[in-house]
């Protein structure tokens, strides 16, 4: 049987910074990403792929609001709004992904799931929202929203002031037809899948799926499929070659080889930034905790080199 790897693709992979999020400019982005996953499937890895959406969600919020604002468009709620994402960033992926499969002379059929992801309505994130979506309002318009919407904002230190909404981030607890996703990654077909960390639900009293206004980690969220379906590796996509102690600073290290025990005391230590490194590690940690075998966050353009990337293990590999 083939070895199995999920493998998250970081915003940057589709959308860069400094770019509008014009279609031509995601398409060579999401090609230049996926080119550098040959190498797996070179060595016979069967894939699954996860994804981020915060650019292209924020996007679909924005467009959200100016429809109601010009046209009277009723605002859709957050898990539509994923969903939504997760269909264009899915099909955005699957197409370049199949021309660079024909590039390189490899038949493989690739299928992109709209996955629901369940979460505890009893998260106590639910009772302290801190992820910021959407665009910048002013003091009034934010008032005016929570009186019509209840939604919660919080202000913005950066962008030049303003008040931002912000919506809770509960941890993933199960995904949607996990058998289904497991089933067809280990036939051969590479699957998209958890798009933007899943449509976030929850399950009431009668079993009935609800709907859920939150946003799921993408790498918690990757991390949990990776585990559900029994992968051995889980690679984190995202814009340095190394995790490092000390990021830009006078004594910034590399970390290459790193196991459970040193990992979980690094965290304590405060050494990866909540904004930024964090989530990443704890999605690591989940993965191997859970029975995955090894966790690497690199670029992905170091991703067939394997001398690059930082590995996380439960025990140092010999």
């Amino acid at each position: 049987m083939n070895k199995l790897a999920v493998v998250a693709l970081g915003g940057n992979a589709l959308l860069r910074g400094n770019q509008k999020g014009t279609v031509e400019e995601q398409d060579k982005n999401t090609t230049d990403t996926l080119k550098n996953l040959i190498f797996l499937i070179n060595e016979g890895y069967d894939i699954i792929i996860a994804h981020g959406n915060g650019p292209q969600v924020g996007n679909i919020l924005m467009r959200n609001d100016a429809g109601e604002q010009l046209y009277n468009i009723p605002q859709m709620p957050l898990d539509i709004d994923v969903a939504d994402s997760q269909g264009g960033i899915g099909y955005m992926i699957e197409r370049n992904l199949r021309n660079v499969l024909k590039a390189n002379g490899i038949e493989k059929d690739v299928v992109t799931l709209v996955t629901q992801v369940v979460v505890d309505e009893n998260d106590p994130a639910f009772k302290n929202p801190v992820k910021r979506v959407g665009k910048i309002y002013t003091k009034e318009e934010a008032d005016k929203l929570t009186a019509d919407k209840s939604w919660i904002f919080k202000e913005e230190v950066k962008a030049n002031g303003g008040w931002r909404r912000v919506v809770p981030s509960p941890k993933p607890i199960q995904v949607m037809n996990e058998k289904v996703i497991e089933n067809l990654a280990r036939q051969g077909n590479i699957v998209i899948t958890v798009g933007g960390g899943g449509v976030p639900v929850s399950i009431n009293k009668d079993g009935n799926i609800c709907p859920v206004e939150a946003v799921i980690d993408k790498d918690l969220a990757s991390a949990l499929i990776g585990a559900r379906v029994k992968a051995d590796e889980f690679y984190i996509l995202t814009d340095v070659p190394f995790v490092y102690q000390d990021f830009k600073g006078p004594n910034e290290k590399k970390l290459e080889f790193l196991n459970h025990t040193d990992t979980m005391q690094l965290m304590a230590d405060g050494t990866f930034a909540e904004g930024s490194m964090a989530p990443k590690i704890r999605a690591c940690l989940s993965f191997i905790e859970n029975g995955g075998g090894k966790s690497v966050i690199t670029e992905a353009t170091k991703l067939e080199d394997k001398s690059f990337g930082t590995k996380i293990t439960m025990e140092y590999e010999d």
